[in-house]
C-alpha cells in the first residue's frame, strides 16, 4: 500500500508544495537566514525521504513536475525587466562590466580551490558554471566536457546559499543600490537568488533577472578559457 502511494506521481507534487508552503509561513514568522524557505524544504525533503525509505527515484517521478517548470518561470522573468527598461538602459554599461569582472573573479576562484584541493577534471570542470540558472549551467558542463548531475548539484547550492546570505551580506557591506542588489544576488544565485530579489522590490527583481541571462552568456565564453589557463584543461 505504501510502496503504492509513494509510486504515484502525486506523492512527489504534493510533498514539495506542502513543505514548502509550511517553511514559506515559517520564514513569515521568523525571519532569520537560517529559516529560507529552500533551505528548510530540502533539509525536511530529505529526512522525510530518509526516515519513510522512499527512494528518490520515487520521490523525483512527481518532483519532476515541477522540475520542468524551471525554464518557463525563468522565461517570465523578462515581465519585471520589460516594466524597468528605463534602468536597464541607463545602467547597461555598468551591468555589463561588472558581471564581466565578477565572472572572470568567480571562475578563477573556483579554478583555483578546484586545483589547490586536488580535484578530479571532472569534478572541476562540472562545478565551473555554479553560478549560472540550472538550464544553461547544464549546458555549459556538457561542453566543458563536466557531470551535469554534479553541475546541477553545485548549482542549486550556490543558489540556496546566496538567498540565506546575500542579503546580509550585502547589508553587512551597506550596498544599498537596489540595481547593484539585485545584479549581485542574480549574478551569483541564478534563478534562486533573483527569488530573494524580488522579496526585496521590483526594481532588485528586473535587475537579478537581467544577469541570470548575461552572466550566462559571459561564463560560455569566460569559463572554458579559466579551465585552460589555470587548469589546463
Amino acid at each position: 500500500m505504501w510502496n503504492e502511494i509513494t509510486a504515484d506521481p502525486l506523492f512527489g507534487l504534493v510533498l514539495t508544495l506542502l513543505v514548502f508552503m509550511i517553511t514559506v509561513r515559517i520564514n513569515e514568522n521568523i525571519q532569520k537566514p537560517w529559516t529560507n524557505p529552500l533551505l528548510l524544504s530540502t533539509v525536511i525533503i530529505i529526512l522525510v525521504l530518509s526516515f519513510t525509505h522512499v527512494s528518490y527515484k520515487n520521490y523525483y517521478v512527481g518532483g519532476s513536475i515541477l522540475n520542468d517548470l524551471i525554464g518557463p518561470s525563468t522565461v517570465a522573468l523578462a515581465l519585471p525587466l520589460y516594466k524597468t527598461f528605463h534602468l536597464m538602459k541607463h545602467h547597461a554599461r555598468s551591468i555589463i562590466i561588472s558581471i564581466a569582472c565578477a565572472t572572470v573573479i568567480n571562475t578563477t576562484l573556483t579554478a583555483l580551490a578546484a586545483k589547490f584541493f586536488g580535484m578530479s577534471r571532472l569534478a572541476s570542470l562540472s562545478i565551473f558554471p555554479k553560478s549560472v540558472t540550472t538550464a544553461m549551467a547544464m549546458g555549459i558542463s556538457d561542453k566543458m566536457h563536466g557531470v551535469e548531475q554534479i553541475t546541477v548539484v553545485v548549482v542549486v547550492a550556490t543558489g540556496i546559499l546566496t538567498s540565506v546570505i546575500g542579503v546580509p551580506l550585502l547589508a553587512l557591506f551597506k550596498i544599498k543600490d537596489p540595481v547593484a542588489q539585485g545584479i549581485a544576488l542574480g549574478g551569483t544565485g541564478h534563478a534562486i537568488g533573483t527569488g530573494a530579489a524580488i522579496g526585496l522590490g521590483k526594481v532588485h527583481g528586473a535587475m537579478a533577472a537581467l544577469s541570470i541571462g548575461i552572466t550566462g552568456v559571459m561564463y560560455v565564453i569566460i569559463a572554458p578559457l579559466v579551465a585552460k589557463i589555470i587548469l589546463g584543461y
